[in-house]
């Protein structure tokens, strides 16, 4: 596979002179690096192939061979895995017609057919990375995450249940944990992943922030910090964007090696965030639909390097606020990494 080489428009007199392992630690540590990564994924499967990887076998391929292909154009500083088809650990809801029904939300069994179809598509989906010293990631969905996706369309009696009877949420939220954190560990054990990318929100304030705190942060923070004890690189992404904000000072307490958010929808900069999550390295800068999707390559290069006048080149890696769309043309990712290696050689 002809890999795109990032030293091409180079001057011969600078050369690359860390591997991208030694690049994200040292962006984690808030040391120099020798350009600012870039962390920057996209979906491979269309909106209606999401989580049906356990009956489309077509969109599971589908989901596992688009990573080979995007490699062709954009090799990346940071690999994500793309678990479009299966994303969210199955939680059955079926049964909840009351707010007291949440208490008999059950733990998910590791040995079931989703958690194996897991594995192998992350194994599979490696092998697309054959030779690469990139680290590995792969999503984590929170409980009050997965909960809210799986009522996504009975919010209204999600919000009921909670005014009523907060503390069934609090059990639920519990529940789902465990089955989280024992996924987790399965990903970790059995797959080469090195870390999470572990995805929370809050959106336009779904739970008021005193029960945020009291019912939902500690079942965030316990899947979080089991996390933590199987990796010392896990990100948080608080996912906001376009008219869906959080108040990111609900997360400030949160422990990760790095934060990322959406400046757009939070109205917070790189620089500003940084200084919210106590100094830790951030990821961010661009939103995901407009410039990077629809830019021509000097003005995609221009939008790189005012992030990274903005912030800085220590403890930064250049992203988005979300994932980017379906269709992005791979190669605007390459632009965006070529931009911050032409201006690590301009800004030495």
């Amino acid at each position: 596979m002809a890999i795109p080489k990032a030293t091409k428009i180079l001057s011969k007199k600078w050369k690359l002179a860390m591997n991208k392992r030694e690049r994200l630690i040292n962006v984690l540590e808030n040391k120099p690096v020798d350009y600012v990564p870039v962390l920057l994924f996209h979906h491979f499967c269309d909106e209606k192939d999401w989580d049906q990887g356990l009956v489309n076998s077509a969109a599971f391929e589908k989901n596992i061979i688009e990573h080979k292909n995007a490699r062709k154009v954009f090799d990346p500083d940071v690999i994500k895995v793309m678990n479009d088809t299966l994303m969210m650990l199955p939680v059955d809801l079926s049964f909840i017609r009351e707010a007291a029904d949440l208490q008999k939300i059950k733990p998910f069994s590791m040995d079931c057919r989703f958690v194996k179809k897991s594995v192998e598509l992350t194994k599979r989906s490696l092998e697309c990375f054959k030779g690469s010293d990139a680290p590995i990631y792969t999503t984590a969905f929170s409980p009050s995450y997965t909960l809210r996706w799986f009522m996504r369309d009975r919010e209204e009696d999600l919000l009921q249940f909670i005014e009523e009877d907060p503390s069934s949420l609090a059990i639920a939220l519990r529940s789902i944990a465990k089955s989280l954190i024992e996924f987790n560990r399965v990903l970790i054990e059995e797959t080469d992943v090195d870390g999470f990318y572990y995805c929370v929100n809050n959106q336009n304030n779904f739970f008021e922030d005193s029960l945020f705190n009291t019912h939902v942060a500690p079942y965030e923070k316990v899947v979080l910090e089991k996390a933590n004890e199987l990796s010392d690189i896990n990100i948080l992404h608080i996912c906001g964007y376009d008219s869906l904000s959080n108040d990111l000072k609900l997360f400030k307490d949160f422990e990760a090696a790095a934060f990322n958010w959406d400046v757009d929808a939070e109205g917070v900069s790189l620089t500003e965030g940084k200084k919210l999550f106590g100094g830790k390295a951030v990821i961010g800068g661009f939103k995901q639909d407009q410039v990077i999707y629809t830019g021509t390559r000097e003005e995609i290069e221009k939008a790189t390097f005012d992030i990274l006048t903005e912030c800085g080149q220590i403890g930064t890696i250049i992203g988005a606020g979300c994932t980017l769309p379906t269709d992005i043309e791979e190669i605007r990712l390459e632009w965006v990494r070529q931009a911050s290696i032409k201006y690590a050689t301009e800004n030495p």
